[in-house]
């Protein structure tokens, strides 16, 4: 969502004891579903005022949160969410907040959606929840949580001009079990009264107070958003609720500090340079989620009856005015800081994992080299036994050249005949000296064989 606060408007119906009177409704619904609302002035007067949604008498708390309940799971997603009722008193804003045990109001909904979503999403996110209440009464910030309930703690504002209260409790809660019995705590402690209007009338705005903290283990991204259900005191008219005492009292500060609202409100529409935040602790603590970078929804509850018609006319009228303020686009809070560190600690798993890897390179690498230097003396060593070789073959044939001639020479001797045949082998090859060998050999054996005939002869001859 971004742009305008958007504004929901519910009409609670006649009470019981209204009806008994006789008492009328002054408020026309027939253009709920487009999201007017007609309230009778006169007889002859009517005005007609314009919200994002107009709730009937007979919608019910499911009706009205399931239009709520975007708003408040975006707070899951990284944003911050303001959701505050505004109502005069005995409207029912009180029970559209808390609601009973059987029916469950905005308050108790919130939370039990926002667990729901939790578990669904926890494959992919892990979040962190916890609750604050606190109730702004006679201009003092009182822990509603805290035993004794601590009293007129200070507001705080951060760098980015986020508010905050230093010392609240700080309520861990990690399922849905948790959270009605903090609620109740919260309701119980709240300051309650009864005037003319009302017999349970709420005497102080209670804030309850959601911090959400989320890491999405896919990117590592992290988020501290908060969601704030605001519960406004009803503001009255004295001279009709006829306060007195502590009481009056302390309608004079509700009056006040919903008179500041009213204040910042005005100015935000108008876009003075100067938004008097500081005039209440209300509108201190709202300051980031009226002016700053949230989503915001403000839920307007209105009585039908004609004895409250000039209240319903004034709150109708402020709802109308708050919707008109330009909030801009609805900002993520990212965690940077801890954006960084995640981001670090991946980047510098992955410069490990690097260097690890290196490592085994160069161990690898090591061990190559070893081998090749294993194989170049093998080379050597082959080429020292091909170079022996290579001598001994040349030796040999040194040899065979050496013997060739000397049985030239003997075939010369005993048989000039066959000697003076010119034998000039070109080009000898190892081939060539065995087979010109064996040639020779034959040649000696013949040699023999002519040798021993001649002897023969000889022996007969001088026989």
């Amino acid at each position: 969502m971004r742009g305008n606060i958007r504004v929901f408007c519910w009409c609670r119906p006649l009470s019981k004891d209204e009806t008994s009177s006789s008492k009328k409704s002054v408020v026309d619904f027939n253009g709920a579903n487009d999201g007017e609302i007609m309230v009778t002035v006169t007889e002859t007067t009517k005005k007609t005022f314009k919200f994002d949604r107009v709730f009937t008498p007979k919608d019910g708390q499911g009706v009205i949160y399931a239009d709520v309940s975007p708003l408040v799971t975006s707070v899951l997603d990284g944003y911050n969410v303001c959701i505050f009722a505004y109502r005069q008193t005995g409207s029912g804003n009180t029970f559209t907040m808390e609601g009973t045990k059987r029916d469950r109001g905005v308050n108790y909904k919130s939370l039990e959606e926002l667990f729901k979503i939790v578990n669904e999403r926890e494959v992919t996110y892990k979040y962190d929840l916890s609750v604050s209440i606190l109730e702004v009464y006679n201009e003092q910030i009182r822990d509603l949580l805290a035993t004794p309930s601590s009293k007129n703690l200070e507001i705080k504002l951060d760098r980015d001009k986020s508010s905050h209260v230093p010392g609240i409790t700080d309520a861990k809660v990690k399922d849905i079990n948790e959270v009605w019995n903090i609620l109740q705590t919260g309701s119980n402690a709240r300051a309650v009264g009864s005037n003319n209007v009302n017999t349970h009338s709420s005497r102080s705005h209670c804030m309850i107070f959601i911090k959400v903290r989320a890491k999405n283990d896919l990117n590592g991204e992290c988020t501290s958003s908060k969601l704030w259900l605001v519960d406004l005191a009803g503001s009255e008219r004295l001279t009709k609720t006829d306060a007195q005492g502590e009481q009056l009292n302390e309608a004079k500060y509700i009056n006040r500090s919903l008179s500041a609202l009213r204040g910042v409100i005005s100015a935000l529409a108008m876009e003075n340079s100067h938004i008097p935040y500081r005039n209440s602790k209300l509108t201190y603590l709202l300051q980031d989620s009226l002016g700053g970078n949230s989503k915001a929804l403000m839920l307007v509850q209105i009585s039908p009856s004609e004895s409250d018609a000039s209240e319903t006319l004034m709150s109708l009228s402020f709802a109308s005015c708050l919707r008109h303020i330009e909030l801009g686009p609805a900002k993520k809070q990212v965690h940077s800081a801890q954006l960084q560190n995640t981001r670090q600690m991946k980047l510098s798993r992955k410069v490990r994992k690097l260097e690890k890897d290196l490592q085994n390179l160069k161990s690898k690498a090591k061990g190559d080299e070893q081998l090749c230097k294993d194989l170049q003396e093998k080379v050597k060593e082959l080429e020292g036994r091909l170079d022996s070789k290579a001598h001994s073959q040349i030796t040999s044939e040194k040899q065979q050249r050496l013997l060739s001639g000397k049985l030239k020479e003997k075939e010369q001797e005993h048989q000039p005949s066959i000697v003076e045949q010119k034998v000039t082998p070109i080009g000898f090859t190892i081939f060539d000296s065995a087979m010109w060998i064996v040639f020779c050999y034959c040649l000696f054996c013949q040699n023999k064989v002519l040798e021993r005939k001649l002897k023969e002869q000889e022996h007969q001859r001088s026989a």
